[in-house]
């Protein structure tokens, strides 16, 4: 990154040896800062009247408790309406996933010292349609919630369940609790959840400014301990302190279990938003790496992080789930699987998960990082940290990520196949090492657990399907893993993405270190090399994918005849199960019976062409056996454990 300083226009600056302002942009000054520059002041900063200090790269403040950071009117009082320091958005045609952006770093002040009000210019993708709760962040102190109403053009009310509200996130109660519109902002990491009812809030489409006094450093770490420490009751049926089933909205979609709501479903889970406005990088927060490069934190029983929320939709109580978050877990030996590439942008929420209460603690202050890339393993930690270096953590990760594509080549879909000397072939019984995660009702394509010889576990393939499997190396090389497409109409071709230890290989590689591959093999074709950056042209409803050739082309024993990819799942959207239909099957009968044998639920001549919800009663806890029958006789059993 290139370390200077770009003024254009007039540019008027003047320096203290006092050290409480450094650098001051006087009435009829503009200071410029290019996209692609840093700017760093070793002390305060303060704008006059309408001085401005226009931000399109990356300005560092790094001072002590006794400098400021004010913007001030010509008689020298606070003036705090804004647009003298502003955080552009660098293509304001664009949202901040397609575009770059002015950023602010602050270090060493007093958070008393900050007085100055930032401008950050905001534009990001909608979290849903008609009814939502966009997910931000609000990387401002003091600041009054009410004051979004004119910032992000919607007014914002005090009733909850009416979508026009303003919530924040509960760590340790696992619930969003009401805001007080009020109130000003204390803490810098909440996850925020801005309704909007019927589209009325857009923050995608037009550019937004929101204002408000930044952040320095924060003053401690914050502590990971009793995420979710309430009952949620069997099935996740107990009711939350604003009458809400927990069942209705908490999702935890990296526990791969046939028993939703045991063991640790729910449970140990932390929802933050990025309290800086600079990027914040969470690639290596899971481990130290060999050579005794760190960024400050070292968490070991880090299960995975869900960034960048997707789709969030209201359910039946007025409480929001997602579909479609970007999902990374760890291995065990801290290497990151799945969707890699962690950059929390300022006023984005993420979700971590652990695998146990094991107290931990996560330090924020060293996680910010100008680069919209993450740095690379081996680099000292910087805030403006290049990105090169190489790699070096013991024991090597495979990784295969397969893209769905449309018919004009545009991603709309994404799986992940993960192999390593120390992962687990076939269904999960211990959460202490797993990478897995959960595909969801919306996912299009994913794998489905392997049984031990290849092919579709019988056992499971029912129950649930996954976004990021896992195998074995060793006594799973050269047997297949069911890739299926639910949306052929959809999903055209699939785009190869290879890793090995969290990192991309060069353009074309097919075999990797050890000197093996991964393979692919469509269901009316034969074994190909999967390559990175290659391209399956014909995407049709199953494939199969190896790692390692497979000693022959002949499907193992369960895979003669495939199973059905009719599969009964919940859906927290509707706090309902439903039957998500094979794309093949055009009507089906269905019958649901309780454990003594009643039939409960009888439909004839069902169209498959769309999910069907079994609806059950919600505060019953029972068992069930549902039976599905296709128009041409295919049959599909299994049970809902409630």
């Amino acid at each position: 990154m290139r370390k200077s300083l770009f003024a254009i226009g007039l540019l008027a600056i003047s320096y203290s040896v006092q050290a409480q302002v450094l650098c001051h942009v006087d009435t009829n000054a503009n200071m410029y800062v290019s996209e692609g520059t840093l700017v760093y002041s070793g002390g305060g900063v303060q704008t006059r009247g309408n001085g401005l200090l226009d931000v399109h790269g990356n300005v560092m403040v790094v001072g002590t408790t006794g400098d400021a950071f004010k913007t001030i009117d010509a008689a020298g009082g606070d003036k705090t309406d804004g647009g003298n320091i502003v955080l552009r958005l660098n293509t304001p045609g664009n949202t901040d996933d397609a575009s770059t952006y002015g950023q602010l770093y602050v270090d060493g002040l007093n958070q008393a010292q900050i007085t100055g009000i930032v401008s950050k210019e905001f534009r990001t993708k909608k979290n849903g349609n008609g009814d939502f709760y966009q997910q931000v962040a609000m990387p401002f102190s003091g600041k009054v919630l009410n004051t979004l109403s004119t910032e992000l053009g919607k007014t914002f009310g005090t009733v909850r369940r009416s979508k026009n509200e303003i919530l924040k996130w509960n760590n340790t109660a696992a619930v969003a609790d009401f805001t007080d519109l009020s109130v000003p902002t204390t803490d810098a990491t909440t996850y925020y959840m801005l309704g909007s009812a019927n589209n009325n809030l857009d923050t995608s489409s037009s550019l937004h400014t929101v204002n408000g006094r930044p952040y320095t450093s924060l003053a401690a770490n914050t502590t990971l301990q009793n995420g979710g420490n309430v009952s949620f009751g069997v099935g996740g049926t107990t009711i939350n302190g604003y009458n809400e089933r927990y069942n209705t909205y908490l999702q935890d979609q990296f526990e791969v279990s046939i028993t939703p709501w045991g063991n640790t479903y729910g449970k140990n889970i932390y929802q933050f938003g990025n309290p800086f406005l600079t990027n914040l990088d969470l690639s290596r927060i899971g481990y130290i790496e060999n050579g005794g490069t760190t960024d400050g934190n070292n968490i070991p029983n880090i299960w995975g992080v869900r960034y960048d929320p997707g789709t969030v939709v209201v359910g039946a109580q007025g409480n929001a789930s997602s579909t479609g978050a970007l999902i990374q877990t760890y291995a065990a030996n801290g290497v990151p699987v799945g969707d890699i590439g962690m950059i929390i942008k300022p006023m984005q929420t993420f979700v971590l998960k652990l695998r146990d209460n094991t107290s931990q603690t996560l330090n924020f202050n060293t996680l910010r990082r100008f680069n919209q890339t993450v740095r690379l393993a081996g680099t000292d930690y910087s805030v403006t940290a290049a990105k090169n270096g190489s790699k070096s953590i013991d024991g090597t990760v495979k990784q295969l990520g397969v893209i769905g594509l449309d018919a004009n080549g545009n991603e709309i879909a994404r799986t992940y196949y993960v192999v390593s000397p120390n992962a687990t072939t076939g269904h999960q019984t211990s959460i202490a090492t797993t990478v897995q995660a959960t595909a969801t009702g919306e996912n299009m394509i994913g794998t489905f657990e392997e049984a031990l010889n290849g092919g579709y576990d019988t056992n499971y393939q029912s129950q649930y399907w996954l976004y990021i499997n896992e195998a074995n190396e060793g006594n799973f090389l050269g047997k297949n893993v069911k890739l299926v497409n639910y949306k052929t109409d959809k999903v055209k071709s699939y785009k190869f993405e290879i890793r090995e230890n969290g990192e991309l290989v060069p353009t074309g590689t097919h075999l990797l270190s050890a000197g093996i591959g991964f393979y692919y093999k469509a269901s009316n074709g034969t074994v190909q090399q999967a390559k990175q950056g290659g391209i399956a042209p014909n995407a049709v409803a199953s494939y199969d994918l190896y790692y390692g050739e497979p000693n022959n082309v002949v499907l193992a024993t369960n895979d003669t005849k495939a199973p059905s990819r009719t599969m009964v799942v919940y859906n927290p959207e509707i706090t309902n199960y439903i039957v998500r239909f094979d794309p093949n099957w055009k009507k089906a009968d269905i019958e649901v019976y309780d454990m003594s044998g009643k039939l409960v639920i009888s439909k004839k001549a069902v169209d498959a062409s769309r999910d069907f919800v079994i609806e059950l009663n919600g505060a019953v806890k029972n068992s069930y056996v549902v039976k599905i029958v296709s128009d041409k006789g295919e049959t599909v059993n299994t049970k809902i454990l409630k």
